[in-house]
């Protein structure tokens, strides 16, 4: 990758659409509309900064392996797949929602092993064994409400918003685990070889954090 050449990983969906007004106001504005266009790879008003448009699950391995200098993705997917591989300086406080445990409404204290069904393994695996408990692991990558009513599991570990959703399917938040937003990551090797221009990005993204 150039050394000039500065491309920045976005994640889509929701994360998408709040992330792009912020960018704007930090000076960074795609020449085309992302959401009419099926190309992954979008050239901006700076002629040396590039977007990426990909599945949030794989913006960290883009980053961590320079593919990608800078990227956008929520904390939750961070703390799933560990954040030793760039830096996180930056929390841009959009895309804000929980991540919590849920369980059937009036459910009775399941004895013996929880069934749990995520796809956050890995941190609803280190949650239970901070609490004590044990747990039988169901990796699922949609659908996790109907996982209690299906037998499939006694609980979940998900990203909750409103909590609508949960209702809908019987299910009521319990625990919390984390507070989730979006953050900007950083590959390591880029922050010293393109340090001044990523320092002015991240500059005037803060500054747009900020202001909203």
């Amino acid at each position: 990758m150039s050394s000039t050449q500065l491309v920045i990983a976005l994640t889509k969906g929701r994360i998408l659409d709040e992330v792009l007004p912020l960018f704007a106001q930090a000076d960074i504005v795609p020449k085309e509309d992302i959401s009419k266009s099926r190309k992954l790879i979008f050239d901006t008003n700076r002629e040396n900064v590039k977007l990426m448009v990909i599945r949030g699950s794989d913006v960290p391995t883009y980053v961590e392996f320079g593919s990608a200098d800078m990227g956008v993705v929520g904390k939750d997917l961070l703390l799933e797949y560990g954040d030793e591989g760039f830096y996180e300086p930056l929390d841009l406080r959009i895309a804000a929602c929980r991540l919590m445990t849920a369980e059937p409404i009036k459910a009775v204290p399941v004895q013996g092993r929880l069934k749990v069904a995520t796809k956050f393994t890995n941190i609803a695996k280190k949650y239970f064994a901070e609490q004590g408990k044990q747990i039988e692991l169901i990796k699922l990558n949609g659908a996790l409400e109907l996982a209690p009513s299906m037998g499939l599991a006694d609980a979940i570990v998900d990203i909750v918003d409103t909590g609508k959703t949960l209702k809908a399917n019987g299910l009521e938040p319990r625990e919390l685990i984390a507070h989730v937003s979006s953050r900007i990551i950083v590959n390591k090797a880029s922050m010293k070889i393109k340090n001044s221009v990523i320092r002015e990005i991240l500059g005037q993204l803060r500054e747009a954090v900020e202001r909203n």
